[in-house]
């Protein structure tokens, strides 16, 4: 089972927004448009993250936290139209771990979420597979069939993104946030560089091609042609 996130908000613009947002991302996605059922859901089947809205019907969203926390150690994320500093603090006071103000930037929440994660679930190692290719990720070692291959610390993360959004089309600006960091500056040429070094190691033994280019939007892990 995948990495499950609830989501508590009632408006379904933002519902639909972030819900997008966080499938892509391979997040198993549950949604509760009330204060109340929010916390029934999380309190009945503990998900590993909470987004939280502020302004709820019915229990309002300080409560929900209030009460979550008093029983559980789920990370909590509040997201709300509510900025002042009063807010934030008693936010952070009811036990939130984190606090963001809407309207909001997806890839800064994507960032939080995963940081969050990180900081309250190890990474339980996993062995990733797609065609002929798997990558141990608590051993860091990449096969081709029988063949080993060795990776930089950079192809490694590179890999691994691809391994974990198979068949999904990663632009440019996908590929800097997750692997250099979303300010790294996109005029460089560094993923070209590196995906010629990935692609070189994959295909050292003579096998097909599974990293292909995407014209003018990114690149794609991909059964050969």
């Amino acid at each position: 089972m995948g990495t499950r996130i609830l989501v508590i908000e009632d408006d379904e613009a933002i519902v639909r927004f972030v819900r997008r947002g966080l499938s892509y991302e391979n997040y198993e996605v549950e949604v509760a448009t009330d204060g109340l059922t929010g916390l029934q859901k999380a309190q009945q089947d503990p998900p590993d993250l909470v987004v939280l809205d502020l302004m709820l019907p019915g229990l309002d969203g300080m409560e929900v936290c209030r009460r979550l926390r008093a029983g559980s150690n789920v990370p909590i994320l509040i997201l709300t139209a509510r900025d002042s500093v009063n807010d934030r603090v008693m936010g952070l006071d009811m036990g939130a771990d984190d606090y963001m103000v809407k309207p909001f930037n997806l890839d800064e929440l994507l960032a939080r979420i995963r940081a969050l994660l990180r900081r309250t679930k190890p990474a339980v190692p996993q062995v990733l597979r797609f065609a002929d290719l798997e990558l141990d990720t608590g051993t860091r070692q990449a096969r081709r069939g029988e063949r080993t291959i060795s990776l930089t610390s950079k192809e490694y993360d590179l890999l691994e993104l691809f391994l974990l959004h198979p068949r999904q089309v990663l632009t440019r600006d996908f590929i800097f946030d997750r692997v250099w960091g979303y300010d790294f500056g996109g005029a460089s040429n560094i993923i070209e560089v590196y995906m010629r070094y990935l692609r070189q190691k994959l295909e050292e033994g003579g096998e097909p091609r599974l990293l292909h280019t995407v014209r003018g939007v990114g690149y794609v892990l991909r059964e050969p042609d």
